[in-house]
């Protein structure tokens, strides 16, 4: 058992492969170990080294022999070798010719002697009446004459820095030139003198290392020196290369006329080493091997040295001759280039204009083409109009404002001002209209939430009860372009953005396919048309050009012109200083109870391009106003002769009381009169009169004329001021300023001549209404035209939809149905019949509506829907379906989201207008911090409405209605 456990252990045994298989099972393989084949080799027999030479066997025998012959060859191999072959005897004494050591006595030194300064030394050895240079340790001191320097020794103390053999009192040119060098004396050099100038014995110890002096006087180097032989002695394993860099040196001091440089040997020779043998090192590399650099310095630095050597006319003229060429050579060469560059211009120009032309040729094709499908598409629209409106539909909103690009950019967030028409949304009363709105701003998914739960109020509204809710998800589809990520600077309208869309276009497509569809704009574009032309659906619209024609101010003018309207009175197609104060002058003459004068630019918006003027401030108005009262109007309009001398007076004051006292509406982009008075007279503009009473009202009535011609009016509001009379930030619905007759005659006479001009679609009128304090009569003027889908009209659907009313524009009503009356149990009969015979004698309920896209707050952004909506409902801020009166919001979802849009219905004007007023100040008491005060115009708005209520109530108490004080308290 032992002697297996000794073979299992052992795998080298032979038995243990078989012992392993009968215990185990296991069969190993079979390893040989495969040695590589040597080859042979024949070897090589007999000695591989030479015979050395040893002692002969006689010398061995016969001490008494002379040594033998040691060969060249057998002393290399050493004395040890030569000692152990026996050449040498081993008790032969050694001794070293020359000896390595020399034996030297050693100097005994005073005690006092370590406090004394070493003598100076003399490097070198130099012939009588030579000179040398004192360096002086003590400082700078004031140069010395000759004779007074060789009447006393040379020097007490200091350093001695040798000059050498070559200069001799017959150079008085290097005489003078050493005596140039700064804090330094010449002395004459005798070997008489006494010990201390005398060069130092070998045999006296050095207490600092030995430096090479190399001097060199106008470039030329004394190669038979002491110390220049003594530097190449130590140098002489390279110095071929210092060498070359010391005779470059020289030369440079040549060409510069220096007359003096000490190179010293050791920085010269660190410094060589760096630079190669034909490299040409500059003055900043080569001045630190000098020892007195700062003399070199200041002396190869001097304007112009590099011609005062011995070749320096040489040098001069080659340079000039080279500046010279350098000069006809860069000359003919920048000649060359510039007629190169001027070809590579004219042809690159000449490719850009070619591209510009076919560019310009395709565009214009591709616009015409646009626009004859244009016509076409609105020629099948008004033919099918009464079809596709009785029928299910699809309405594409583009809320687009397609003002020209420059106008665009001064617009302060183009996307949010396109984005306030969100209550084109509840077009969907109808229902068999479905609506895609095109929105210029993704909406977060609160917002988004938000509008689906308002439009799912429609069968609640209808019904009456808050419970019925349905989805409106299939209906509505907001689409934002994709484009509006990366084109956010450019200040695109929203159809250049979704025509650069092609997703959004797809996905358009893919909902109105096979269904009768057209597009509702805003301010039509020339992208509007391409759009429709992708889609392949008509515009409710004008062509662009005559949109944009009709929507300035000059242009509204020939519209109110043609349809005999009445107008203010003014001027417009101003363009020129001289003819806006000729014009000017003339209106106030003709029109001396106007004491304010308008200036609209013809293409600004909004109030944005306004200014006004009181003449007033003329010094001649107050005495032309009584010659006026004296004659009479008919009098004075008809004698020119009497209107002459006013003319000649206005005209020499207006130019200077105009540029002080004329002021722009809006300072932000018109901050003076001269800039205001630029655009204007580079975009053309109006002069017109402003409305001679202190109680004026701004109205603005939207209509719609269909494709088949026919004319409808959709919204009429008065309009509410906050900042500005002349800027409006809300409206009232319905107006109520005007006799509805009349508003709607004058509507109607401006609908027909824009539909003489080709015009379709929403349009909007601005007029202004008055009390003529002369006559006491109320006038009405038409001031402004804009053919676009308006701000009042989408807030007006807002309204009609979340109320189920209707606005009879015609009569100047808004009204919604009675509240469904619940009928219970115990009810008796009669009670029931008279509540039914009410209802049915009262089937329509008045109401009234403030509306507002306008309503600024810096700190609503700060705020979060869900927070802000809370504050709503803690107090009490929301719509009654029931009573079909409240407040409504619009979210303006945009990159601050500082803007707010509010609906608020009542039973009467004075409590819709309380109620907005009392919601603007719960809003800006919640949402302002006592320390923290960004721009509003809450308070502004809330003054207003202040100013508004306090004339309402006044004009009720004289009918004899009056309102308790309490209820107007905000």
């Amino acid at each position: 058992m032992a002697m297996d456990v000794k073979i299992l252990r052992d795998p080298t045994h032979p038995k243990n492969r078989s012992l392993i298989n009968e215990n185990y099972g296991l069969q190993f393989p079979i390893i040989r170990n495969a040695l590589p084949e040597i080859p042979s080799q024949k070897l090589a027999k007999g000695t591989t080294i030479s015979p050395i030479a040893v002692l002969p066997p006689a010398h061995r025998q016969d001490p008494s022999l002379l040594p033998p012959f040691v060969s060249e060859k057998d002393a290399r191999k050493g004395i040890l070798s030569l000692t152990e072959r026996g050449l040498i005897p081993q008790g032969s004494e050694l001794t070293l010719a020359p000896s390595p050591i020399q034996h030297k006595l050693a100097i005994m030194h005073d005690c006092q002697e370590k406090y004394k300064k070493p003598p100076p030394e003399i490097y070198g050895s130099y012939p009588q009446k030579s000179y040398y240079i004192v360096i002086s340790e003590s400082g700078p001191e004031e140069p010395k004459p000759l004779d007074r320097l060789a009447s006393k020794p040379p020097l007490n103390r200091g350093t001695v820095t040798p000059a050498p053999s070559v200069m001799t009192t017959s150079s008085m040119k290097d005489y003078n030139a050493a005596q140039r060098l700064l804090d330094k004396e010449i002395v004459p050099y005798d070997f008489h003198e006494p010990k201390e100038f005398q060069v130092v014995p070998l045999h006296q110890p050095h207490k600092f290392p030995r430096a090479y002096y190399v001097t060199i006087f106008s470039g030329t180097i004394d190669y038979t020196a002491p110390d220049f032989q003594a530097f190449k002695q130590r140098y002489q394993l390279y110095w071929r290369h210092i060498f070359t860099f010391l005779e470059y040196l020289a030369m440079k001091l040549r060409k510069y006329d220096v007359p003096v440089a000490i190179v010293e040997g050791e920085k010269l020779a660190k410094i060589s080493v760096i630079f190669d043998l034909d490299s040409q090192p500059t003055w900043e590399q080569l001045l630190p091997a000098l020892k007195n650099k700062d003399l070199v310095e200041d002396i190869v630095m001097r304007p112009g040295q590099q011609y005062k050597g011995p070749d320096g006319m040489v040098i001069a003229a080659t340079k000039i001759q080279a500046i010279w060429r350098q000069y006809l050579g860069r000359t003919k060469y920048l000649a060359s280039l510039r007629q190169k560059w001027a070809a590579g211009v004219i042809a690159i120009s000449w490719l850009m204009h070619a591209q510009m032309s076919r560019v310009k040729k395709t565009l214009k094709q591709s616009r015409q083409r646009h626009l004859e499908n244009f016509r076409s598409r609105a020629k099948h629209l008004a033919a099918n109009w009464n079809c596709i409106k009785a029928s299910r539909r699809t309405i594409i909103h583009i809320p687009s404002l397609g003002y020209a690009r420059w106008l665009r950019s001064t617009v302060p967030d183009i996307d949010t001002q396109q984005n306030l028409q969100m209550g084109r949304l509840c077009e969907i009363k109808d229902d068999n209209v479905d609506v895609i709105y095109i929105c210029p701003l993704w909406i977060g998914e609160d917002v988004t939430q938000y509008y689906m739960k308002l439009l799912g109020l429609q069968e609640s509204v209808k019904s009456g009860k808050p419970e019925a809710m349905v989805d409106m998800t299939n209906r509505l589809k907001v689409i934002t372009p994709e484009a509006t990520i990366h084109f956010t600077t450019h200040h695109l309208c929203l159809a250049t953005h979704l025509k650069y869309s092609p997703q959004a276009i797809k996905r358009i497509k893919n909902l109105i396919e096979g269904k009768p569809a057209y597009i509702v704009g805003g301010l039509l574009h020339q992208d509007d048309l391409a759009v429709a032309d992708m889609l392949n659906v008509p515009i409710l619209g004008p062509e662009p050009e005559v949109a944009h024609l009709y929507s300035t101010k000059s242009g509204s003018k020939r519209i109110f012109t043609s349809a005999s309207v009445p107008m203010p009175p003014g001027e417009y197609d101003i363009y020129r200083r001289q003819q806006m104060r000729e014009v000017l002058i003339q209106l106030i003459i003709e029109n001396l109870e106007i004491k304010r004068w308008l200036f609209k630019v013809d293409t600004e918006f909004g109030g944005r391009g306004t200014a006004y003027f009181d003449v007033t401030h003329l010094a001649c108005y107050h005495q032309t106003l009584m010659e006026f009262k004296k004659v009479g109007p008919t009098i004075w309009l008809k004698s020119k002769w009497m209107q002459e001398p006013a003319e000649i007076k206005m005209a020499k004051e207006l130019p200077g009381v105009l540029a002080e006292h004329a002021q722009p509406v809006n300072q932000e982009i018109f901050p003076t009169w001269e800039k205001f008075l630029k655009m204007f007279l580079c975009q053309g503009g109006v002069v017109e009169a402003y409305p001679p009473s202190d109680s004026v009202t701004n109205l603005t009535v939207d209509m719609l004329i269909e494709p088949t011609g026919e004319i409808s009016m959709v919204s009429c509001g008065d309009q509410i001021h906050s900042t500005s009379p002349l800027e409006c930030w809300g409206t009232t619905v319905p107006q109520c300023s005007v006799d509805p007759s009349n508003l709607h005659s004058m509507c109607v006479k401006i609908a027909e001549a824009c539909k003489c001009r080709g015009m379709i679609g929403f349009f909007s009128i601005d007029l202004v209404t008055f009390i003529h304090p002369h006559t006491m009569e109320q006038q009405v003027w038409a001031t402004d035209l804009d053919l676009a889908y308006s701000n009042q009209l989408a807030m007006t659907q807002l309204m009609l939809f979340i109320s189920h009313g209707n606005l009879a524009c015609e009569a100047n009503t808004f009204e919604v149905p009675p509240k469904l009356i619940e009928q219970k149990r115990r009810l008796r009969r009669h009670e029931v019949a008279k509540e039914v015979q009410t209802q049915t004698q009262l089937p329509f309920v008045k109401r009234y509506g403030v509306l507002s896209t306008q309503l600024k707050h810096g700190n609503l952004s700060m705020v979060h829907y869900g927070v802000l909506f809370k504050i709503f409902k803690a107090h009490g801020i929301g719509f009654d379906i029931k009573e079909r009166q409240g407040t409504v919001f619009i979210l303006h979802e945009g990159n601050k989201r500082d803007r707010l849009g509010m609906v608020t219905i009542g039973e009467d004007l004075q409590g819709a207008l309380l109620t907005f007023a009392r919601n603007l100040s719960v809003i800006h008491q919640e949402i302002t911090a006592p320390n923290v005060q960004w721009e509003n115009n809450f308070q502004a708005a809330i003054q207003d409405i202040e100013t508004i209520l306090g004339v309402t109530i006044a004009n009720k108490s004289q009918e004899g209605n009056s309102i308790l004080p309490s209820e107007l308290m905000i």
